[in-house]
């Protein structure tokens, strides 16, 4: 019997069967009557699951490509812009605006450690910048940040709070226009339960003025262009209309469950992940508490290298986690629980850990992660 395959990470994440079987429609013409209405209705949902009334504008790329957008669109070079970085992804946003030429003034945390809001209001308050780019969620670590916070001091010290919610998105409260966030860039392949190939990005009237004083060059990426093509539903470049396609039921899918409940799903997936790997005698990476709700992030035990049991995982066990990366390498792995996810992919990944590390000659406790996970989901309602 050919063996099943589990995908556990936190992107890109298992997409519903009825995504999969409108992405294997036949593809339709994207100047066409069909593809108008798909694109009219997947634009209407966006700015739902957003939680904007301002345009959100789809991309054909990864999330990178969103988040290089926002940098292109909205900083000049020269211009400072101050960077919040605790991990993977933070460090790319600092590239991003090295590459344009922004004046990048970095605040590093540890991986791991929690950004602060009062730090970023203190560098503010030093230093100004245009714009200050945040991570929401950075799955290199499990760490999610209160956006909330980091938008308010942003906003008072006066500079534009662009953030990165690739993972984010669909699976915790990101109140767009209610928390004032500038800009907000995000992807299909993770909460939003698509493959990977679309990323979005919405802006706020001030980000849409910086873009238009804006000098740094772009052509794809270019804001305005795609802004007139979405206005009149005709994508100024070849779309990948069957990811639009699949994205649009994906779309549907969680506004029918409703962004409340998926929430709280998250949460009790985060929770029952969580206990599940306590009760391994494995220590968490992640904080311990309910901001893990897209991905947790856990210590190999002494001896053994992380990337070897996510190697051990997937080949002989047919379960994808996510090892440590940068300077996690070897150290961590990560499940993800964003998106297309039950207790029962929890329990099933737990199960897997559990067997790989008895195999690796670790020292844990056997059959009590999944009870112990299932207690969690159940007993703990949100």
């Amino acid at each position: 019997m050919p063996e099943k395959r589990y995908l556990m990470t936190p992107g890109p994440t298992p997409a519903p069967p009825e995504v999969l079987a409108a992405i294997a429609q036949p593809v339709v013409h994207h100047r066409g009557p069909d593809y108008t209405k798909l694109y009219a209705e997947c634009l209407g949902r966006l700015r739902e699951v957003f939680r904007t009334e301002s345009e959100v504008m789809l991309f054909g790329v990864s999330g990178t490509g969103a988040m290089e957008s926002a940098v292109a669109n909205i900083c000049s070079p020269g211009e400072r812009v101050l960077v919040v970085s605790a991990g993977y992804f933070g460090e790319r946003w600092a590239k991003i605006a090295a590459a344009y030429r922004a004046d990048v003034d970095h605040l590093r945390y540890a991986w791991g450690e929690i950004p602060s809001p009062d730090d970023v209001a203190t560098r503010l308050s030093e230093r100004d910048a245009t714009a200050v780019l945040l991570t929401h969620s950075e799955t290199s670590t499990g760490v999610v940040s209160d956006l909330q916070s980091f938008a308010a001091v942003v906003r008072e010290a006066g500079a534009l709070s662009v953030v990165d919610a690739i993972s984010s998105l669909g699976a915790v409260p990101l109140e767009t226009d209610a928390w004032a966030i500038d800009v907000v860039a995000s992807g299909a392949q993770k909460a939003l339960m698509t493959p990977p190939g679309l990323a979005m990005v919405s802006a706020s009237a001030a980000a849409w003025d910086a873009a238009g004083r804006s000098s740094s060059p772009r052509f794809y990426w270019d804001w305005e262009l795609t802004r007139k093509g979405q206005a009149k539903l005709d994508a100024p470049v070849t779309p990948p209309v069957s990811l639009v396609a699949g994205l649009n039921v994906a779309l549907g899918i969680l506004l029918e469950e409703g962004l409340e409940a998926a929430f709280e799903r998250h949460v009790r997936l985060g929770r029952a992940c969580r206990e599940g790997i306590k009760a391994l005698g494995l220590e968490l990476f992640s904080p311990d508490d309910d901001s893990s709700a897209v991905v947790t992030a856990a210590r190999a035990p002494d001896g053994v290298d992380s990337d070897e049991l996510v190697l051990l995982l997937r080949d002989r066990h047919g379960v994808t986690l996510a090892p440590g990366q940068g300077e996690l390498k070897g150290k961590i792995f990560r499940i993800g629980h964003i998106g297309y996810y039950d207790v029962f992919d929890i329990t099933t990944a737990l199960a897997a850990v559990e067997l790989a590390l008895i195999e690796l000659g670790a020292d844990v406790e056997r059959g009590v992660a999944v009870t112990r996970a299932l207690e969690a989901f159940e007993h703990t309602p949100v």
